[in-house]
């Protein structure tokens, strides 16, 4: 994934990358206005395609792309820690590869581009970027495994289990494997993949919520 914004003032995103652990000036304050702006935009997206979600779905959904998590995913995408500016201490403890720094530096980036091209540019470098998440999102604001929970439960059938099965890749982009088991009153099961351990438990709930649902009068609560 690329950014997709030219800065005109290089020193701007260098100064988005540069960790309080690396001295001053440091992106502590454009993080607070990074924070800011991209609730503003996602909350402008989720608005304009869930006409018919109450404020709190919204919030609930909104909650979903903007987090700490899924901030450093997109972060890792964007291969930022690789050019991030720390002190020595957070070198050698992996700070470039922790969630907390690398969401931090995603917020100030976007900040630095408000700052360098306006309120425009930045709207639009956000919306591209989640674009995909956006669309993504299931028709309802629940998440797949509080569906598939609700559906069981309703069943009167036992919860399902989530087992972690495997993992590949380097350490800045690892691939989650996760088993998902509906063991009784039928066994179904299904393995889900995602860049975390939760997207990866999503994929498999979404991936077993389907199968159930396939099956002979079982309600649709997809909608």
């Amino acid at each position: 994934m690329e950014l997709n914004y030219r800065f005109n003032d290089p020193a701007l995103a260098a100064l988005a990358l540069t960790h309080r652990s690396a001295g001053k000036p440091n992106n502590e304050r454009m993080e607070f206005l990074g924070d800011a702006l991209l609730g503003a935009i996602v909350a402008e997206m989720l608005y304009e395609t869930h006409p018919k979600a109450t404020e709190g779905e919204m919030s609930r959904l909104r909650a979903q792309l903007v987090n700490g998590q899924a901030l450093a995913e997109l972060a890792r995408e964007l291969e930022l820690g690789d050019r991030l500016k720390l002190g020595s201490g957070e070198l050698k403890s992996g700070g470039f590869r922790r969630d907390s720094i690398l969401a931090d530096a995603f917020e100030a980036l976007v900040a630095a581009v408000y700052l360098d091209g306006g309120f425009q540019a930045c709207r639009h470098t956000v919306r591209t970027l989640f674009a995909d998440r956006v669309a993504a999102l299931p028709r309802s604001s629940k998440d797949a495994k509080t569906r598939l929970q609700e559906w069981l439960q309703a069943q009167g059938w036992p919860l399902p289990h989530y087992e972690l099965v495997g993992t590949q890749g380097e350490d800045h982009a690892r691939i989650f494997d996760v088993h998902c088991v509906v063991a009784e009153p039928m066994a179904v099961t299904a393995v889900g993949r995602g860049s975390s351990r939760r997207l990866a438990e999503q994929d498999a709930a979404e991936t077993v919520l389907g199968r159930l649902l396939d099956t002979k009068d079982a309600p649709d609560t997809r909608a």
